[in-house]
């Protein structure tokens, strides 16, 4: 990441209030948007529900190379480590997230199969051509320099990978200002859009193979984990946090509610 917004972010996720919502109420093991539906209402199901679906995008066999970037807690590469027998390394840029990482692949006996790096996903350690799959969920966003995380993506690519991710978006269309109350809440300027992804990544070779876009499910997500949040007592987290926090939430339900904000299942091949 560009120097500003990785201190940012690591200095953010590595805070006990940040720890203690996202590992407490956004979903543990799993940080990132869910699929949600009638019978599953729990963030913790919705978020393990994306992630098999992720997974069932990629046909791969036992021992496949993946890289999981910004993989928070870990949990999609135990699911794929135990459903998949893939090989997953996690590139994080929290310690405290990796530390809980790999606490809970030992209590799975998952080490020999998911490896817990600390880096940026705008520097990826290792050679070139190096994985089978690159999988991300809900990481891109926080990049400021979302182009040079493609770069890396595609060095560390082998030919014919597959590239798996979701992330938070604005859409194709989006005027300037609408999103202004989230993008100042995390530091940036602006989203990628579905339209960024296919034009910068086609120019860096990959072909498309799916876009699964769930823009709903962004608000259905980002409601929940408020609805939870203000019905927490308990949490060990500042009032403060969990007052920003609220509001924060508060911001993308809105941007879902103008139409403006999209997310999906993305499905790229080197």
């Amino acid at each position: 990441m560009s120097t500003d917004v990785a201190t940012i972010a690591e200095e953010y996720y590595d805070s006990p209030d940040a720890d203690a919502f996202y590992f407490s109420v956004w979903g543990g093991e799993d940080i990132h948007i869910g699929l949600y539906d009638d019978e599953h209402r729990a963030v913790r199901d919705a978020s393990v529900r994306t992630v098999a679906a992720m997974a069932d995008l990629v046909d791969r066999p036992a021992g496949t190379r993946v890289l999981d970037l910004g993989a928070g807690y870990g949990g999609s590469a135990r699911y794929l480590a135990k459903a998949k027998g893939w090989h997953v390394t996690c590139l994080n840029i929290s310690e405290v997230q990796n530390d809980r990482n790999r606490e809970m692949n030992d209590e799975a006996g998952l080490s020999g199969l998911v490896d817990v790096e600390h880096g940026s996903f705008e520097d990826v350690p290792g050679p070139a051509d190096a994985y089978d799959v690159v999988w991300s969920q809900d990481a891109f966003l926080h990049s400021g320099s979302r182009t040079t995380v493609l770069d890396e993506i595609a060095r560390v690519s082998r030919p014919g990978a597959d590239l798996v991710f979701t992330d938070p978006m604005q859409t194709d269309s989006c005027p300037d200002g609408v999103l202004d109350p989230i993008l100042e809440r995390i530091h940036l300027d602006s989203l990628a859009s579905p339209g960024f992804y296919r034009r910068e990544l086609g120019a860096r070779g990959f072909t498309e193979v799916a876009f699964l876009e769930r823009a709903h499910q962004l608000r259905n997500h980002y409601a929940t984990v408020r609805e939870e949040l203000q019905a927490r007592d308990d949490l060990p987290a500042s009032d403060e946090y969990v007052e920003r926090m609220i509001e924060g939430l508060g911001h993308w339900v809105n941007g879902a509610d103008s139409g403006y904000l999209t997310w999906g299942i993305l499905h790229f091949k080197a």
